[in-house]
């Protein structure tokens, strides 16, 4: 090939590239730009198509909604339940699976990523039948039990997949060293997934607040912000649910730049102390 075909390949691998970046960043954020224009639209529906004039007037409606804001408790009340729940049980099958030399260990494998086949209306109702039988009524427990029960599949693949890059001749020198198997767990392998167990707490909470399928089945009389704002889809929703929108992005570009700004000044100390 010339040298005139290899620049011309790289021009047209280039605008191919552009484009196609293009229109990959418009489909992840043109629904977000329309959901947040949305939400200071004056019209009474969530629209950008019919525009009456700029309005904050939806922040005050959310705020005086006392049963979105009592959903929004329930939501983190049960995603930090199921945080404590998921992740001990996600790192002890990922414990077992990746530790015990077996030939099951497939079948066992097979039996706890189960769970995220299961469809979750099949999970919310099935929790909510057990303990009804055993004298418990559907609400925040049985929502956060039946949420676990699959959400603990994914924080043990991530345990699973940090446990195949950890260096098992640590923890074997340790205990020839005299540590015991407690010890041994505490001072090298904690430290070790100490990301994975942020990450998975991270995605354990995404994946709980957002969660509406196998929730509303077994949260009973109870509600979470999903629940609530399906519930009142049936009869149209305002643009205050947009304004909820609004307020998850901003604390989500928040929470990211101050990851980042943690992380350059981790490598920068880190740098310096490689000096």
């Amino acid at each position: 090939m010339s040298n005139v075909s290899q620049v011309a390949f790289g021009r047209g691998s280039r605008i191919v590239l552009n484009i196609y970046m293009l229109i990959f960043f418009t489909y992840m954020f043109l629904p977000l730009i329309l959901m947040v224009a949305a939400g200071f639209n004056e019209f009474d529906t969530p629209s950008v198509t019919v525009w009456r004039g700029f309005t904050l007037k939806w922040f005050s409606v959310l705020a005086e909604d006392s049963r979105m804001w009592s959903g929004l408790i329930n939501s983190f009340i049960i995603a930090f339940a199921v945080i404590a729940i998921a992740l001990p049980l996600g790192l002890a099958g990922a414990f077992l699976v990746s530790r015990l030399d077996s030939r099951y260990n497939t079948l066992i494998y097979g039996i706890m990523v189960s769970p995220l086949l299961t469809p979750g209306i099949i999970l919310g109702i099935s929790t909510l039948i057990f303990w009804r039988e055993a004298g418990v009524s559907g609400g925040l427990f049985t929502a956060a039990i039946a949420q676990a029960s699959y959400i603990s599949s994914y924080t043990m693949l991530m345990f699973m997949a940090r446990l195949e890059r950890q260096d098992i001749s640590l923890e074997e020198a340790a205990q020839d060293l005299g540590a015991n198997h407690l010890q041994v767990f505490w001072r090298i392998t904690m430290p070790f997934l100490k990301p994975t167990i942020l990450t998975a707490s991270v995605i354990a909470l995404l994946q709980s607040i957002e969660n509406y399928n196998t929730t509303i089945f077994s949260i009973g009389g109870e509600h979470t912000l999903v629940t609530e704002i399906g519930a009142r889809m049936r009869f149209g929703l305002s643009p205050a649910v947009n304004v909820i929108g609004i307020i998850f992005v901003v604390i989500t570009i928040v929470c990211a730049a101050i990851y980042v700004i943690f992380r350059e000044r981790e490598k920068a100390r880190a740098a310096a102390m490689a000096r």
